[in-house]
């Protein structure tokens, strides 16, 4: 641009130079103006040749500069294109796989809304209701004791009086014999939890609810709880953990109704809390048994070894008076063969010394 600028100068100062020279009119001076000029022009012409091959290769440098440029940005961008890309693919891949889950749940919800469903159908019957209570109650029983422990427990036991229990526990002292019933209300709940009906329709389902329980702790408490079979209480089993929050979180007139008749509430989870504390008492009452046969023993060893004891003493006093006997007979011993030493030694011909040893 510099270079632009001094040419233009330039030539404005050779037209005025011209200028003045033609206005003065001497042929001599327009001569050498003439070759100045042309020398001017020649200078020009190769002014712009070397301006034009600078200015070529000045714009093949800058070419060059932004075809890197540009080259770099590319890499760049198919870099972070390529690295977007791969974000992309395990971002969608990941919600493919979480869509598959999704399906997966989306069976499983319908599979158990199936079988929600055909339960409701079971348990409106009381009969299979009852079937229901009685198999739960089993499961329980045999998970804490094992398999037909009847030493601990019996399913379906028939009392004194005539009743069957649906299971008993055997439970220590003084506990005793503990009558369970598997049976719950169930169709008065349902109504009294039932979010469509009124709440009169309500209202008047839960009061049936609770007469439905209350007389349910009655039958139990006449009975399963016999005086000289069975403990003075029972339990009443809801294998339905809903029932029972119900009862303990809105109707405590019904605990303390079930506590005057001596009957123990209880759900799944408690009923097995309680015959697990049952069986840990088994288990204690079982250790200290063999612990006091164990004592016994030991007390009766002691005694024996006492015995022993004493018998070894006077084996070892026997001992010491036969060693000193057999020490005293070796004393006597080495007295008699030194003895015979001397009476081998004496000397018959000499009657003196024999006399006089006779005499010592």
């Amino acid at each position: 641009m510099e270079y632009v600028v001094i040419g233009l100068l330039v030539v404005l100062i050779i037209l005025v130079i011209i200028l003045i020279i033609k206005s003065s009119g001497s042929n001599s001076m327009v001569a050498k103006m003439g070759k100045l000029e042309t020398g001017i022009v020649k200078e020009i012409g190769d002014f712009k040749l070397d301006f034009s091959d600078y200015i070529h290769k000045d714009f093949e440098k800058l070419n060059e500069k932004i075809e890197h440029k540009l080259l770099m940005i590319n890499e760049k961008v198919n870099e972070r294109i390529d690295q977007n890309f791969e974000k992309t693919n395990k971002t969608f891949n990941n919600i493919l796989e979480r869509i598959s889950k999704i399906d997966e749940a989306q069976k499983k919800i319908d599979g158990l809304s199936t079988e929600i469903i055909s339960l409701q159908s079971v348990l409106t019957d009381k009969k299979t209701r009852g079937i229901f209570g009685e198999v739960n109650l089993n499961y329980i029983l045999s998970s804490v004791f094992g398999e037909k422990n009847d030493r601990i427990y019996k399913v379906q036991y028939k009392l004194n009086n005539g009743y069957i229990a649906d299971a008993v526990v055997f439970a220590p002292s003084p506990l005793g014999t503990i009558a369970i019933d598997s049976k719950f209300p169930l169709e008065n709940y349902q109504k009294m939890t039932d979010r469509t009906l009124s709440k009169e329709e309500r209202a008047t389902a839960e009061k049936l609810f609770k007469s439905d329980v209350k007389k349910h702790i009655d039958a139990i408490s006449s009975k399963y709880i016999l005086l000289g079979q069975t403990t003075e209480e029972a339990i009443m089993f809801l294998p339905a953990e809903a029932i029972f929050a119900e009862i303990n979180a809105y109707h405590p007139d019904l605990l303390n109704y079930a506590y005057s008749k001596k009957v123990w509430i209880t759900s799944p989870t408690t009923l097995m809390s309680t015959m697990t504390i049952i069986q840990m008492i088994l288990k204690n009452m079982e250790r200290d048994k063999y612990a006091k046969v164990i004592h016994e023993e030991l007390n009766k060893l002691g005694i024996e070894f006492d015995k022993y004891k004493q018998r070894w003493d006077k084996l070892a006093r026997s001992i010491d008076t036969v060693t000193k006997d057999v020490k005293d007979i070796h004393i006597t011993t080495e007295k008699i063969t030194k003895r015979f030493d001397s009476i081998s030694s004496v000397n018959i011909d000499t009657p003196k010394i024999a006399n006089k040893e006779e005499n010592n």
